[in-house]
């Protein structure tokens, strides 16, 4: 089930991205920022763009298709939204969008259902930067942790914490941990950057 539900949200992050609108320079911003988030956390969203004018709204590409944050999941508040309770079909992707149609850079976010979930950075990395990978249990504690790429294992933490150092592009993929009694997180993938580029979807 959860493979399934894997493959259905980066199909939908490919229908996004065969949408031809010109990304201006508007960034939304995620607090707490992270990929993943227990159901029942809460989350802000806010488009960050210095034209107030342009009128930016949060909108998203869930199971549920696509919708602003007026439409009833979230309490919109100028160009932020916030959701108070998250729940699994909120998993999805995120951007903002202006009066004229122009979109933001995308980002995403898992809400697991599960014991489980691996905090990473929602944001691409720039190559160089340390980047700490976090397995957190609902009820917060330092358990050991495994941590996976791609299917393979990279090792096993005594404090659920692991560091990748200076990373390259050879870290970019999909990871996830798990915790012996507690369970396995959801896969989130990690970017890296070589450099701030506009990104066009």
């Amino acid at each position: 089930m959860r493979g399934a539900s894997l493959r259905r949200l980066f199909f939908l992050i490919f229908l996004l991205c065969l949408t031809t609108v010109k990304v201006l320079p508007a960034g939304l911003t995620v607090s707490p920022s992270r990929s993943q988030f227990f159901e029942g956390d809460s989350v802000s969203l806010s488009c960050e763009e210095d034209n107030i004018s342009a009128g930016w709204t949060v909108r998203r590409n869930t199971t549920k298709g696509l919708s602003e944050c007026k439409d009833g999941w979230g309490k919109p508040d100028g160009s932020s939204c916030t959701i108070s309770i998250l729940f699994i079909e909120d998993t999805g992707v995120y951007w903002c969008e202006s009066r004229e149609g122009a979109a933001s850079s995308s980002i995403q976010f898992t809400v697991s259902g599960g014991s489980v979930i691996l905090q990473s950075p929602v944001l691409p990395v720039m190559e160089g930067d340390d980047v700490t990978l976090s397995c957190q249990t609902k009820t917060p504690s330092n358990l050991p942790a495994a941590f996976i790429k791609d299917g393979s294992l990279i090792r096993t933490e005594s404090a659920g914490h692991m560091t990748l150092h200076h990373v390259t592009s050879s870290d970019e993929g999909l990871y996830k941990c798990n915790i012996r009694g507690h369970g396995e997180s959801p896969s989130s993938w990690i970017s890296i950057s070589g450099q701030q580029v506009e990104i066009n979807h």
